[in-house]
């Protein structure tokens, strides 16, 4: 039987659709799912903290100091009185203002509870459209859904390039990057602390996760990441959206380099002529599995399809 890989990796529909409808159903058992979470706290560099939680995923920027706290995104919804109670192990001042990095529920989902406290919420132009969605649609298990974030959750200003904060004696400089994870990702710098948040562009757990249902392009990880190379410096430090380890920007080089490698790989067996399930056969990350499959539900058999159809692949799966 011949089966069309690229439904498999963008289709689901029925199901994803009966799991989303499950999660509606079940979202008192999702606070459950967190009860036992403990966020932990730690110095970045400056005015920079890093909230985390256990396995390193959707590590939260901590900016403090005599104005008030500044985040850089928000975690799950049940995780949203542990923030805040991590936040005060630094810092009694108000948070005031919030920058969403993008729009997956690990990082705007405690933006309700945080704007009810009176935190001013930014983003990404991109990013608030995808607020407006009935159904928002990840790339895990081939497609996964989670309901609308409620109104209050919506960023209340948005920026299309740039914008700056002046805030506890240094500038902090949100921007939009090349449409990697998703359409709307954003880093931001902290200039003075010489910290650089690059929500999930970046990652230490696994390859890049491309949201193609959120405007995700592999040229844009490789451009996106190239930006953040150029600008850290020697002493950075470079918080990951996901992973427990702040690094400088010889790991983003590695990171890179690795991507297009693999990227020169998988075209060149596209120029050939190579069906998907050859390119899988042929295993051409296989010298970065060990070091890069470390996040459950995002392997080579995840990363390699994207890559494939991102590169112009358009063969069918074998006969099996």
């Amino acid at each position: 039987m011949k089966l069309d890989h690229k439904s498999r990796l963008y289709g689901m529909i029925s199901m994803t659709f009966m799991a989303a409808a499950l999660l509606v159903s079940s979202g008192a058992s999702a606070q459950g799912n967190f009860d036992g979470v403990e966020l932990s706290i730690e110095p970045v560099a400056g005015n920079v903290h890093m909230v985390q939680r256990p396995g390193g995923g959707g590590n939260i920027g901590v900016q403090i100091g005599p104005d008030g706290v500044l985040l850089v995104d928000s975690l799950f919804e049940p995780l949203a009185d542990k923030l805040v109670a991590a936040v005060r192990q630094v810092s009694e001042e108000d948070i005031r203002f919030l920058i969403n990095t993008h729009i997956h529920i690990d990082h705007v989902g405690g933006n309700r509870s945080l704007a009810e406290r009176g935190v001013l919420i930014f983003a990404h132009d991109n990013t608030r459209v995808r607020f407006f969605e009935e159904m928002s649609r990840f790339p895990r298990a081939g497609g996964t859904f989670v309901p609308q974030q409620p109104e209050a959750a919506r960023p209340l200003i948005t920026f299309n390039d740039t914008m700056s904060f002046h805030l506890n004696g240094e500038e902090v400089r949100a921007f939009l990057a090349p449409p990697a994870h998703t359409d709307g990702d954003v880093f931001v710098y902290f200039s003075e602390s010489d910290v650089l948040h690059l929500g999930d562009v970046y990652r230490t757990t696994s390859y890049p996760i491309i949201d193609v249902y959120n405007g995700g392009t592999l040229q844009g990880t490789i451009a996106a990441l190239d930006l953040a190379i150029e600008i850290a410096g020697p002493d950075t430090k470079i918080i990951p959206g996901h992973g427990l380890d702040v690094v400088k920007r010889d790991a983003l080089v590695a990171f890179r380099d690795m991507i297009v490698d693999i990227q020169g790989k998988v075209l060149a067996m596209i120029r050939d002529g190579k069906k998907l399930e050859e390119v899988m056969a042929a295993q051409p990350t296989s010298a970065y599995d060990a070091q890069w499959t470390n996040d459950p539900g995002w392997g080579p058999d995840d990363f390699l399809p994207v890559v494939y159809y991102q590169l112009g692949g358009s063969g069918r799966l074998l006969d099996r």
